[in-house]
């Protein structure tokens, strides 16, 4: 089927695409109703090393970034994305889905803290929320430890918690989705309803009946050369050949056959018309010996 021929069944059979048409549309406005456009703030912070710790480098905690620091980034992260954390975290106010992780490329211990709303200042505010919420827990590991605080590790701030960005792409898939899903549905419709009306098709009105035409009659000529010749047709061509012979009245008494009788002489009258007998040369003339023998 090529497409000329799929755009003539979709013109035939526009009852059914319409209204498919017009559900596809309807799923394509309830998605954008029910599915809401989600937000998403970031804000990426780095652990520094204490201020006991850089007195080697003149107290900058930029020059000693150790592999420790990396260690202990890598463990908050996995206490901020626990249950008990986000629980927490909703307690003091923070909405929507929160995540911490290792920043992707990073060449030190730095951290993204992600919220992902559908709100735009309450994702604004949960970001700023778990950014302060992660330099307490840092503070709460390294007084669990009884860490002095000249030794404790320190968190600042790289980048502060960014305008939420509207993220589209979710909600257009669930768009594309329910558009291609309704659009299929639509033309498998409208082609099983071709391919149903193509095997059952509409009674046509009862066409008036016409005389059989008798078969041509074959030429008697033409019968006489293809048929096989019968039994009887045969006896009288041999009886044809035998009245060829001269007649009992025109031979002699002493060549004429004693057996022969009057009955033999009457099979002359069976033969054809088409043949002449040999009595009939004699143009109506009779000799005196066959009115003898009568």
């Amino acid at each position: 089927m090529d497409l000329a021929e799929i755009f003539r069944v979709m013109r035939r059979r526009w009852y059914v695409l319409l209204p498919g048409l017009l559900l596809t549309a309807g799923l394509v406005a309830a998605v954008v109703v029910l599915v809401p456009v989600t937000y998403q703030s970031q804000s990426t912070v780095q652990l520094l090393n204490s201020p006991k710790a850089t007195v080697a480098y003149g107290g900058n905690p930029f020059l000693s970034t150790q592999t420790s620091l990396t260690g202990m980034a890598d463990s908050l992260a996995r206490n901020l994305n626990s249950d008990d954390s986000i629980r927490e975290l909703k307690s003091r106010g923070a909405r929507g889905m929160f995540e911490a992780k290792i920043a992707d490329n990073a060449q030190g211990p730095l951290m993204w803290l992600t919220v992902t709303g559908t709100g735009r200042a309450s994702v604004l505010k949960s970001d700023r929320i778990l950014t302060a919420y992660a330099k307490d827990r840092l503070e709460q590991f390294q007084k669990q430890q009884s860490v002095a605080p000249s030794a404790m590790i320190q968190m600042m701030t790289i980048v502060v918690p960014q305008p939420p960005a509207a993220q589209t792409k979710t909600r257009l898939e669930y768009m594309i989705m329910a558009g291609g899903a309704g659009l299929v549905l639509t033309l498998i419709a409208a082609f099983y309803v071709e391919a149903r009306r193509r095997s059952h098709p509409a009674a046509a009105p009862a066409e008036t009946a016409q005389p059989v035409e008798a078969p041509e009659p074959v030429p008697v000529a033409e019968s006489r050369v293809t048929a096989p010749r019968p039994a009887a047709e045969e006896s009288r061509a041999e009886q044809t050949i035998a009245l060829r012979t001269p007649p009992a009245w025109a031979r002699t008494a002493g060549n004429r056959p004693a057996t022969e009788t009057r009955a033999g002489r009457t099979t002359t009258v069976v033969a054809p018309a088409a043949e002449p007998l040999d009595e009939e040369s004699t143009h109506g003339q009779r000799s005196h010996t066959g009115q003898r023998d009568r």
